[in-house]
């Protein structure tokens, strides 16, 4: 299942005519070993993370942000009208086929929706795993509505802090 999401990581960027830097490397699942690799190998680009999130109504949804960011439950509802909580581990596996520290935004079933945060328009580059935890990608920050336009996938920007109406 992951050489698949991989693989259909590797097709979308070419269908949108995206161009990448790959590198193969020891599997990342945490940010400790995301940090030392990142100084080793000499990355600029900017560190992605993709939270998986379940509503209180059952619904799913991934929320693609900085990795330095936090979940803004308000911002996410003012989209999904509903409540959102990080997903188990168990069940983000389950629906994603993905490893937990390690899942891909651009290879999820067509039915859940993409959570994008706009803040990542202002880095140069982006930075993500694309199911294959020894494998990471990166691609210019102005290509990734090009990405986000071959999906599937509902997809939706954040709205801005100011925007989103209610409190947590």
């Amino acid at each position: 299942m992951l050489e698949q999401i991989h693989q259909h990581c590797i097709s979308l960027f070419e269908r949108a005519e995206v161009q990448f830097q790959c590198w193969q490397h020891e599997p990342i699942l945490d940010f400790a070993t995301d940090a030392r690799l990142a100084e080793a190998l000499g990355w600029q680009a900017a560190p992605t993370k993709s939270l998986f999130l379940r509503c209180r109504d059952g619904r799913h949804a991934l929320l693609l942000t900085h990795r330095d960011s936090r979940l803004d439950s308000r911002r996410v509802k003012a989209l999904l009208g509903s409540r959102p909580s990080l997903c188990s581990d168990e069940e983000m596996s389950e629906v994603t086929g993905c490893l937990p520290g390690a899942v891909c935004p651009f290879a999820l079933p067509a039915h859940i929706p993409l959570l994008v945060d706009p803040a990542l328009l202002s880095h140069d580059e982006l930075m993500f795993t694309p199911g294959l935890p020894e494998w990471t990608f990166a691609f210019a920050s102005t290509r990734l509505p090009a990405l986000l336009n071959a999906l599937p996938n509902p997809v939706s920007w954040l709205p801005d802090d100011d925007q989103s109406g209610e409190a947590a």
